[in-house]
């Protein structure tokens, strides 16, 4: 092991002036024997609520023993999570985004306060993975991800999508066919007991799992790791082995900057590309990089989705889980696929680089996992599109939508928030042929940029998935399927086009051409945009007043501004 001197641990723990802080580590039941030994932080994310992170305490016992077993000394501490899905349609989701700085911040209060050499992050769900991503690139100490890994699917035997795989998004649209009457509420009843089969992140390729394939593109976890099942024996070895291997880390003075440089960035772009990945990965991916000063221009997303095929037919757009992906040979076996688009010469917390965990790979089933020769679709899952109503940029997961909707022009339907559309919808008052315009969703104005998936699952629920495009300075869950564009930027609390739409503007999309426009003259936009003020901050208390006050926009990764 590492000389004590290199241990930012022994500043806290060394000394005749010490006697105090030892005292308090005695008093939470260290011995002088573990004090002589590194201090690595097992930042847990656990709670009772979150099915996603309900199995991550007893995860931690195996990280630890890993951690034990190479003389090095566990201390476990918990940073908050939310789950989105319980959050979804109401004022909660709010709090969803904003939530991702607070995680960041809590880890490195710990960290710093208390001088750990180490840290092992225990994550599973949608903002607590770039959280702790955040953290790690923030405090650059040796670090290493533990994704929690995603639930089952399940399979009913009965109804509407019987003998089908399906998990949290089919759900999602059920109150669009109860609307639409095509199923009963017996049926949904059914569907509400079976679908969520028990703990691990929602099982389609939605926000938590494609974040969690990005650790291991990343070279922040182990290999397997990003896609192997929340309960099975090979997560519970993994944990173990990612104790043992900190320990190798803090030895070798390892860290995330090492990991996390420009090019793994593009390499988690490539790999995201391919997957079909969620649109918030935009977000978190940019945010990662900001903690280490490396700008994710939009232009580069877009740059390597045009040069990167489509290669896995994933759900919500297709049809495989997670646990398909897994075994078809995870992301390992898709990086096989990419080949020289990826760079291979870059080392991960595995000890290997990228091109030596390739070469170990067995790729098992290449209709899961396609190779380039037969792609999916030619260019990458996401798409950046730009015009008149997103001069900044917008996100389409172009995986999720038919070819026949890459293109579509419609009257705008305007409407100030998500509520509004599902009345609207309910009421039958959004027609085919629509292009709906959500405002006032964005990181300021929402505050705190809520997803739109209540309102896009009743959409396809009701049938019209392929006869209504969407628009929003809001985001989407990963679980969104068919046209719908987000993170249009600027918003429209900052004064951007989408906030002086009018209800029958024609808007046009064009995903191959990376064009949205609103069709109008010019001069009369200018008029518009001169003539609009900015409306006064919705929350004006707590914390979600100051976040709106602090956060930049979408493009920008919707990170807090430096001052």
């Amino acid at each position: 092991m590492t000389s004590s001197k290199k241990l930012r641990s022994r500043e806290v723990i060394e000394g005749t002036d010490r006697y105090v802080h030892r005292a308090l580590f005695k008093c939470a039941g260290f011995t002088d024997e573990d004090l002589s030994k590194p201090l690595v932080a097992v930042v847990n994310s656990w709670n009772e609520l979150v099915p996603g992170h309900m199995h991550l305490n007893a995860l931690s016992e195996h990280v630890k023993r890993g951690i034990l077993a190479a003389q090095g000394t566990p201390i476990e501490f918990n940073t908050i999570a939310l789950c989105d899905g319980i959050a979804q349609g109401h004022e909660g989701l709010r709090m969803s985004l904003p939530s991702r700085e607070l995680i960041a911040d809590s880890i490195e209060v710990m960290v710093q306060g208390h001088q750990f050499d180490a840290m092992v992050c225990l994550t599973t769900c949608d903002k607590i993975n770039p959280g702790m991503l955040m953290a790690a690139a923030r405090l650059d100490i040796p670090a290493i991800m533990v994704p929690g890994g995603a639930m089952y699917p399940a399979c009913p035997t009965w109804g509407y999508y019987k003998d089908q795989k399906i998990t949290v998004g089919q759900l999602f649209e059920v109150p669009g066919l109860l609307e639409a009457k095509k199923i009963t509420p017996e049926e949904a009843a059914y569907l509400e007991e079976i679908t969520l089969p028990g703990a691990g992140a929602c099982g389609g390729l939605y926000t938590a799992t494609t974040t969690q394939a990005l650790m291991e593109a990343l070279g922040m976890t182990l290999p397997y790791m990003g896609t192997t099942p929340a309960v099975d024996a090979a997560k519970i070895r993994l944990c173990t082995e990612i104790g043992r291997r900190i320990m190798r880390l803090i030895e070798q003075d390892v860290r995330p900057s090492h990991m996390m440089n420009e090019k793994a960035f593009e390499n988690a772009i490539t790999v995201d590309m391919a997957l079909g990945g969620s649109t918030n990965t935009i977000l978190h991916l940019k945010a990662v990089a900001n903690e280490l000063n490396n700008d994710l221009p939009l232009e580069l997303f877009d740059e390597i989705s045009k040069k990167t095929p489509h290669l896995c037919n994933m759900s919500p757009g297709g049809v495989y889980k997670i646990t398909d992906l897994h075994n078809a040979g995870g992301i390992p076996a898709l990086m096989k696929q990419l080949g020289d688009l990826l760079h291979t010469d870059l080392q991960t917390v595995s000890g290997k680089t990228v091109k030596q965990i390739i070469e170990e790979v067995k790729i098992c089933n290449d209709e899961i996992i396609r190779p380039r020769t037969n792609s999916i679709h030619k260019e990458g899952g996401l798409a950046i599109l730009r015009g008149s109503l997103a001069p900044n940029g917008a996100v389409l997961k172009i995986a999720a939508v038919t070819e026949k909707m890459h293109k579509f022009r419609g009257p705008a339907k305007v409407f100030n928030s998500e509520e509004e559309v599902i009345a609207a919808l309910k009421e039958r008052k959004i027609d085919d042929g629509d292009f709906i315009i959500i405002r006032h969703e964005g990181p300021k104005g929402g505050p705190g940029m809520r997803e739109m998936l209540m309102a896009t699952a009743m959409l396809v629920g009701m049938g019209m998935g392929e006869s209504v495009a969407l628009a929003t300075d809001g985001r989407f869950s990963g679980a969104t399927r068919g046209p719908c564009i987000g993170h249009v930027s600027p918003e429209a609390f900052e004064g951007g086009p989408i906030g002086v739409v009018k209800n029958g503007d024609p808007i046009f999309m064009d995903a191959d051409s990376r064009k949205l426009d609103i069709e109008i003259e010019k001069n009369e936009l200018q008029e518009r945009l001169n003539s609009w003020k900015p409306p006064e901050l919705k929350i004006k208390k707590g914390y979600l007043s100051r976040y709106a006050q602090m956060v930049s926009s979408a493009d920008k990764g919707a990170v807090f501004r430096k001052f």
